[in-house]
C-alpha cells in the first residue's frame, strides 16, 4: 500500500497519516488541537509533535480551547513543569492567548470551521502539480488567512504555519496521487481543481 513518503518514519506517523491528515475537518476542538500543534512546531518537527501529543493533551485539557482560554499563570507554571513538555514559555502563552482569540472568531461566525472554510467557499482545493510532489511551504491562500488571523490576534501562525494546518485539515489535498489517502479524503466533499499560479 502507497503512502506520503514523510510519514513513514514510525507507526505513531503512519496512523496520523492514514487515520486524520488531509481529511475535512469541520470539529472546532480538533481544529484548535492542530492548530496548536502547529504553533508548539514553529521551529521543531512534526513528528516531534506526534510524539508529545498525548503531552499537550494532558497540559491543555484535551484542547478544550474554552478552558484554555481561562488559564492563569498557575497554568502557565503547571505545564512548563510537566515532564515531557516542550519549555516554551512563549508558545505556552501563545496557546492561551489564540485560544481567546479563538472564541472570538467563533463568536462572530458561529464556528471556527465555518470561518477557515469560507476562505475556500467551504470546498477542498486540489492544485495542479501538488500530487506529484511539488509542494509549496505557503501559497497566496496560506498568506492570505495567515494575514487575517494575525489581525485578529493570533499568534505563532505566519503562512507556512497556515499552510501546514490546511493540509491537516483537508482544505487543501496534498496527499501524493500514488498514496491510497489521495482519493480517500474526498469522497464526499466538493473539490475544486485550482492553478496554484492563479491563486492570489
Amino acid at each position: 500500500m502507497e503512502r506520503c513518503a514523510w510519514c513513514l518514519c514510525n507507526e505513531k506517523m503512519i496512523k496520523y497519516h492514514d487515520e486524520e491528515w488531509g481529511v475535512p475537518l469541520y470539529d472546532d476542538q480538533k481544529q484548535f488541537e492542530f492548530l496548536m500543534m502547529e504553533v508548539m512546531q514553529c521551529g521543531l518537527n512534526w513528528n516531534m509533535m506526534i510524539q508529545k501529543r498525548e503531552i499537550f493533551r494532558e497540559c491543555f485539557d484535551e484542547f478544550a480551547y474554552w478552558k484554555v482560554a481561562e488559564y492563569t499563570e498557575e497554568d502557565v507554571r503547571r505545564i512548563l513543569e510537566t515532564e515531557g513538555m516542550i519549555k516554551s514559555q512563549r508558545k505556552i502563552r501563545a496557546v492561551i492567548h489564540n485560544a481567546q482569540c479563538f472564541l472570538k472568531v467563533q463568536k462572530e461566525f458561529g464556528t471556527f470551521s465555518a470561518y477557515l472554510w469560507g476562505f475556500s467557499k467551504r470546498k477542498m482545493i486540489r492544485y495542479m502539480g501538488h500530487q506529484k510532489g511539488d509542494v509549496p511551504a505557503k501559497n497566496g491562500l496560506s498568506d492570505r488567512i495567515s494575514q487575517d488571523l494575525k489581525k485578529r490576534g493570533f499568534k505563532y501562525l505566519g503562512s507556512v504555519t497556515v499552510y501546514s494546518h490546511l493540509q491537516a485539515c483537508g482544505i487543501i489535498n496534498d496527499h501524493a496521487e500514488g498514496c491510497f489517502r489521495y482519493q480517500e479524503v474526498m469522497e464526499g466533499s466538493p473539490v475544486i481543481r485550482k492553478r496554484r499560479d492563479k491563486e492570489d
